[in-house]
């Protein structure tokens, strides 16, 4: 599977096969259907909760697990999601990973969807549809972009994803653990000054042994 793939989806494994075995609401790979923006924050992470090593690398990505009765999904589905987001907002290790991943052959994993690249140092711009930002977060997110994108996918890293939490900025959080444990790195949440309080929606195993988890966010601090 291609690294775009697996780090924007909320799955990992595509083809036919039968239908997805789930837990809860059906799989929401459909297009934004209100006028409403929505603020997704996604990370994949293995079981003790890291999202890279220490160095930066993720290969344990590459997992050789298989769970027979997990869902796939088709190309069809792969493309709907992605039409669905319209913008991306990541931070500088997670644009540099992407570059490094594209620069091997594996592609980009953004398309020509808007990019917005969180730093405070220089990095090498690629292509018109990236964007770098060194200012508030919440100015950006809450003011900016909600009143001109319908979803916003939150790609990245720990403290980008931590930050959006803590402010209050995200309506969803999509963690999908992969079938491994690293024993240290760097983590998906930092710290919490405050309970976040979420509502399960939706599980779904996959067929690479992923599994995903889907919350509603449902106590957040006022922005």
């Amino acid at each position: 599977m291609a690294w775009a793939e697996r780090c924007l989806l909320p799955t990992g494994v595509f083809g036919s096969a039968p239908r997805p075995r789930r837990v809860g609401l059906t799989l929401s790979v459909v297009l934004m259907t209100t006028s409403r923006s929505r603020v997704t924050v996604h990370m994949a992470a293995s079981l003790d909760g890291y999202v890279a090593r220490a160095d930066g690398r993720v290969d344990w990505l590459e997992t050789t697990d298989a769970f027979a009765a997990g869902a796939t999904l088709e190309p069809s589905a792969v493309a709907a999601f992605l039409q669905s987001i319209d913008c991306y907002v990541m931070g500088a290790r997670t644009y540099e990973t992407a570059l490094a991943f594209e620069a091997q052959g594996l592609g980009w994993a953004y398309g020509d969807t808007p990019t917005i690249v969180l730093t405070h140092r220089p990095l090498s711009r690629t292509r018109a549809t990236v964007e770098f930002y060194t200012g508030d977060l919440a100015a950006l997110v809450a003011g900016r972009l909600r009143s001109t994108y319908h979803h916003i996918w939150v790609a990245g890293g720990s403290a980008v994803a931590t930050a959006c939490l803590q402010q209050g900025l995200a309506d969803e959080l999509r963690y999908t653990i992969v079938p491994v444990a690293i024993g240290d790195g760097l983590r998906f949440f930092g710290r919490l000054d405050h309970d976040l309080g979420l509502h399960l929606v939706e599980v779904t195993a996959y067929r690479n042994g992923h599994v995903e988890l889907r919350y509603e966010i449902r106590d957040r601090p006022p922005i």
